[in-house]
């Protein structure tokens, strides 16, 4: 069966991974005063992040549009794909899986099998990895293939910071913002996100040095608690303009857990324009590029 491979440009993918693994990326949208940008085409995270210190407007974002799917999931039919995988980002920070879903239903010729990655960035990118191993092998299904997907899935985890929780708040993207917001001074709180795919603050810290080494601490003993081998984890450590510190934290950890395989991101710019600047995550799965399929 000759299948498609889709994701939204959050996944951060470079040009040689999408000509080489042959993804179609769709971008999502980022609006600044009226102006519309496209992630991965036209505006990188710095440049939103100078735009924001020059005393632009709040940045939004939406999803990628309709029109842009269906020309995207027609013109695979008409290149002879049978079957479409869509791994978009979280269904609960966007209501793109959900729109997926609804052309899924509503369009059966497509064959489209809509696949939550309950994350994003990078992570959300080693799954749409995995499911480019799989097409590549020729062997799976493309139910087969979000069944492993699903289990990949499964080894997720992430901590991180925001140094201001204004982005977050305004954004929506926090389901429990009230809570943390204008409480005290210099208060850092610790997110993730919940059962629901949700970004949820389940902790808080004064000073952002503090909460750094909190998550951290909490960190590591998630990873000592794994039903993985060591050598088997990737560790990603993502950052929002801030590489001093990503890389005092990715220190930390190859010192914790040497075997493990490292990699330090930046958050894009979609996802950079909720989290702000000075953000950092620790996050980890299985590594998907020692996996055999």
């Amino acid at each position: 069966m000759k299948i498609a491979l889709v994701t939204d440009s959050t996944a951060n993918f470079s040009a040689a991974e999408i000509e080489k693994y042959n993804i179609n990326v769709i971008p999502i949208p980022i609006y600044i005063d009226g102006k519309e940008y496209l992630e991965g085409v036209d505006i990188t995270s710095e440049e939103l992040f100078e735009t924001q210190r020059n005393g632009a407007g709040f940045p939004t974002t939406s999803q990628p549009k309709m029109g842009d799917l269906i020309t995207a999931f027609d013109r695979l039919k008409s290149e002879g794909y049978e079957a479409i995988i869509y791994l978009c980002l979280s269904s609960g920070i966007s209501g793109s899986y959900n729109t997926l879903m609804g052309i899924a239903q509503s369009n059966p010729d497509y064959h489209l099998f809509p696949f939550d990655s309950q994350i994003t960035i990078r992570l959300q990118g080693y799954q749409v990895l995995a499911a480019a191993k799989m097409i590549e092998k020729g062997s799976y299904t493309p139910e087969e293939i979000i069944a492993k997907l699903t289990e990949i899935r499964s080894t997720i985890d992430e901590r991180f910071i925001v140094d201001d929780l204004n982005n977050l708040s305004r954004g929506g993207r926090l389901s429990n913002a009230s809570a943390f917001i204008g409480s005290l001074l210099n208060i850092k709180p610790l997110l993730t996100f919940n059962d629901e795919a949700k970004i949820v603050a389940y902790d808080k810290v004064r000073s952002m040095k503090r909460a750094v080494k909190k998550i951290e601490q909490e960190s590591l003993e998630a990873i000592k608690a794994l039903d993985i081998p060591e050598d088997k984890l990737r560790i990603l450590i993502i950052q929002s303009n801030d590489a001093a510190q990503a890389q005092e934290v990715t220190d930390f950890f190859k010192a914790e857990v040497p075997k493990a395989v490292f990699e330090t991101d930046e958050f894009s710019p979609v996802i950079a324009a909720y989290l702000g600047e000075k953000s950092i995550g620790i996050t980890w799965m299985i590594d998907v590029e020692q996996m055999e399929f």
